[in-house]
């Protein structure tokens, strides 16, 4: 992997092994210097990319919101499809969806990651505009991203486990479908 580094690629590295250090760990275990240790390079070459912890999180996030945007945009043309991308995002990517949201976590005013955040949400008003006869969309919006969120969030922390509000169905893009048609077209 040192080799990754002189070929000018240790970033896109160490945001990997970020992601899977913490989806596996929990934001509070990552170390920029253990991120170098497992990716091969100095203890400095995370720093010089990166700066600090905060630096690495809001390129993890940048990268997320990205990478949500994108899923967004391949969903189908419903609500639901769109729900069910960002639940398949959440559990797909959770070392990225543990950071994206957390400012504590990220410089929320880095011009990268408000670019990035800005278009995961229009990828998300995009498929709430496709909603016909819906007086209020922003409302719609907030409360589609709301519940797919929180079930999303509840799903990966492993919240629904042994509970019988599923019914018959462990399949959380089933569920998210469901819960979407609730909200959005009752």
């Amino acid at each position: 992997m040192a080799d990754a580094y002189h070929h000018g690629d240790l970033r896109s590295v160490v945001l990997r092994h970020a992601a899977d250090q913490i989806a596996h760990e929990g934001v509070d275990r990552l170390s920029l210097r253990g991120l170098a240790q497992r990716s091969g390079v100095s203890h400095a070459a995370p720093a010089h990319h990166f700066g600090d912890r905060r630096g690495l999180f809001t390129a993890l996030a940048t990268e997320g919101f990205d990478l949500l945007a994108a899923e967004l945009r391949t969903a189908g043309p419903d609500l639901r499809d769109v729900a069910v991308a960002y639940v398949r995002f959440a559990l797909a990517r959770p070392g990225h969806f543990a950071v994206m949201f957390r400012s504590d976590l990220v410089r929320s005013d880095d011009r990268d990651l408000v670019a990035a955040r800005r278009r995961s949400g229009e990828a998300l008003r995009d498929g709430v505009g496709r909603l016909e006869q819906v007086d209020d969309p922003a409302a719609v919006q907030l409360a589609a991203w709301s519940v797919v969120h929180g079930f999303a969030s509840l799903w990966r922390e492993g919240a629904f486990a042994g509970s019988d509000l599923l019914g018959a169905s462990a399949d959380p893009e089933e569920v998210a479908r469901r819960i979407v048609e609730r909200v959005a077209f009752s």
